[in-house]
């Protein structure tokens, strides 16, 4: 059964994967902005989605994901991230658990000047059940995309895979391997800083204005 559901991820991922190439060669054929007139140096980010484990049971059933974050980008291409994540692992009819996981993650933004771009991010973290009842530390890596909705803000859909050091995350210790999960989220980034953001702001502002000053004039 979870042989299954492995399958149906990597399918989910390759479409996903190959509408991300079409989109992105269509918008690289459009002019560049500026990176800060799309985002900021600084953006919290919140998203919804869904969690399922890859453990020593069977049957493995998708359950609630949560997470909230702040991202600061170091360059337009490169961002250090900060993630707070709540969710639950569960077998069908035999085990669900809640846990949480904070994670540190580099980000790599392959098309900041661009309105829509992929995105890949790999790090560390550490995860602990409810209460933390047990706690062992994680390595993760995923992929993504974001898309400008209006200047700094930005829907992002993502997936990752997170490898825990630990074969009791389930409560079974069985297996060659430690426990695993996947996640998958739709979320918003919120961008804000950033000299040149405030700068284009300012002049947009000023020349409404003097647009109106000379329209009254007239009248």
């Amino acid at each position: 059964m979870i042989a299954k559901h492995i399958r149906l991820f990597v399918i989910v991922v390759g479409c996903f994967m190959l509408h991300t190439t079409l989109q992105s060669q269509e918008h690289l054929t459009k002019p560049k902005t500026k990176f800060y007139d799309l985002r900021g140096t600084n953006a919290f980010d919140a998203a919804l989605g869904t969690s399922v484990i890859n453990g020593d049971y069977q049957d493995p059933m998708f359950e609630i994901y949560s997470h909230v974050g702040y991202k600061r980008h170091l360059t337009p291409h490169l961002s250090l991230d900060f993630g707070y994540h709540k969710f639950n692992l569960a077998y069908i009819d035999l085990y669900n658990e809640g846990f949480m996981s904070f994670d540190l993650n580099m980000e790599l933004l392959l098309l900041p000047h661009h309105y829509f771009s992929p995105l890949i991010f790999v790090g560390a973290g550490y995860n602990a059940a409810n209460h933390f009842k047990q706690t062992s530390p994680k390595l993760q890596a995923g992929l993504g995309v974001e898309c400008v909705l209006l200047p700094s803000i930005a829907i992002k859909l993502y997936t990752d895979y997170n490898y825990v050091s630990s074969d009791t995350l389930d409560g079974l210790e069985a297996g060659a391997s430690n426990d695993s999960y996947f996640r998958i989220a739709l979320g918003l980034n919120f961008y804000f800083g950033g000299a040149e953001t405030k700068s284009k702001l300012l002049s947009d502002y000023s020349t409404e204005i003097q647009a109106n000053s000379i329209t009254d004039d007239k009248n």
